[in-house]
């Protein structure tokens, strides 16, 4: 049995954590630069807010009505980790699937419904933030229940377990099957196309047919559907093969040393994660692009690739070759809207042949270097120590003006609460 636990409207969410003054009140969180809605309260959802669109294109009566937010990461990002870890201790097997949802090992458990309430109540209680649980054989149906408990569907308040459907048939024949987990639009229709509509029917078909037509992954949905578990549950994360660090920028960027500001930013963050999971990078790839949208001037979008000498984690190199490669694609004139680092085909730190007429010394030196600066940023926070290229211009910084002043990564910005 798995159980998937995900929270509720997560960013909405936790907005309202510590604004209780925002509870029933329709709340809208934007996407980098305040260009598009990302996260919806139910408040908002009722109000008919869609999803993914621009904000400015919203009607000016319905955005009056909004509690309107800047995306606020480091918020998120660390209430995330406070839930997960939360799980973890109540039931260790887990896999955290995305930032505000993670798999969880049910199997032994006597009564999983009660399980599950007590899993949302601790959370709840020690966090602040609503999950909604969905319990099922496997990892497929766990997402439907899931979708179900959020729903209002289930006895059981915000636990629901599929095998206690009335109709479990039914409810997967109102499932169209471009909703199920793991299936794109082409494959939707596809599917559509020789007549599978919706899950059920997906449940209903041939699985040798399937990986014919359409290959293992759909094969395997295909019986997940029918309850046998295909998904294991991932607890060990397998090493991620690529890093990409992306801005849009908040405004257009025309001068080279506003750019290669930018670029050293996302370099120095790529350099800090491929730290942090042990790889290192055998090349750096770096692109930049002007705005699509904008048609006062021709679009233009390039990149390059400039390989390593050796695998390094030095945040140095990595600026090194972004820059270099950004010099040969940067033209006057031109207004850039977007860049990024791409570290492609990361291996394990360590491994690669070594420079044969490198200083052996200077391995050590860069590892003692970058540890230093990983090291007074993380006890005084980010950006306590940066490259002197990323200071200059600040028209790439992206824009944010409704971003909430709450934080529980910086203590300037911790909530006070007096007692009357």
């Amino acid at each position: 049995m798995f159980a998937l636990v995900d929270c509720n409207n997560f960013y909405a969410a936790c907005e309202r954590l510590f604004r209780p003054d925002l509870e029933g009140r329709p709340i809208v969180v934007l996407s980098n630069n305040d260009g598009c809605v990302i996260a919806r309260s139910n408040e908002a959802k009722a109000l008919g807010v869609p999803m993914g669109s621009p904000f400015f294109e919203l009607d000016p009566r319905l955005r009056a009505r909004l509690v309107v937010f800047s995306s606020n990461y480091s918020l998120y990002g660390d209430l995330s980790r406070r839930v997960m870890q939360t799980l973890a201790a109540g039931a260790p097997r887990l896999e955290v699937y995305s930032i505000d949802e993670c798999f969880i090992d049910l199997a032994g458990v006597a009564d999983p419904v009660a399980e599950g309430r007590r899993l949302a109540r601790t959370v709840r209680q020690w966090t602040g933030i609503p999950v909604s649980v969905g319990i099922a054989p496997t990892k497929t149906l766990a997402k439907l229940a899931n979708r179900l408990a959020k729903q209002g569907q289930g006895p059981d308040g915000p636990v629901l377990d599929w095998s206690r459907l009335p109709d479990p048939a039914a409810t997967l024949g109102a499932v169209a099957v471009e909703e199920l987990w793991g299936i794109a639009g082409r494959s939707g229709q596809r599917l559509r196309a020789l007549g599978i509509a919706d899950a059920l029917a997906l449940r209903e078909a041939e699985p040798r047919w399937l990986r014919q037509q359409f290959g293992v992954v759909l094969e395997r949905l295909g019986w997940e559907l029918r309850g046998r578990a295909c998904l294991p549950l991932a607890i060990v994360q397998p090493p991620r093969q690529q890093i990409l660090v992306s801005r849009s920028f908040g405004r257009g960027v025309t001068t080279w040393p506003e750019l290669r500001a930018a670029l050293t930013r996302f370099a120095t963050r790529a350099g800090e994660k491929l730290r942090a999971q042990g790889r290192a990078a055998p090349a750096v790839t770096v692109f930049i692009q002007t705005d699509p949208f904008d048609t006062r001037q021709p679009f233009y979008t390039n990149a390059a690739t400039l390989p390593c000498v050796t695998p390094t984690q030095d945040s140095r190199v990595l600026i090194q070759h972004a820059t270099r490669g950004a010099e040969r694609l940067f033209r006057c004139g031109d207004v850039y809207r977007k860049a990024g680092v791409i570290l492609p085909d990361l291996v394990a730190a360590g491994v690669g042949a070594l420079d044969l007429f490198g200083d052996p010394a200077e391995a050590a030196r860069s590892a003692r270097l970058m540890t230093l600066l990983d090291g007074v940023n993380h006890r005084f926070g980010r950006d306590s120590l940066c490259f002197a290229s990323e200071l200059v211009g600040t028209a790439w910084h992206r824009r944010a003006r409704l971003t909430s002043s709450v934080s529980t990564t910086r203590w300037d910005r911790l909530p006070w609460v007096r007692a009357s």
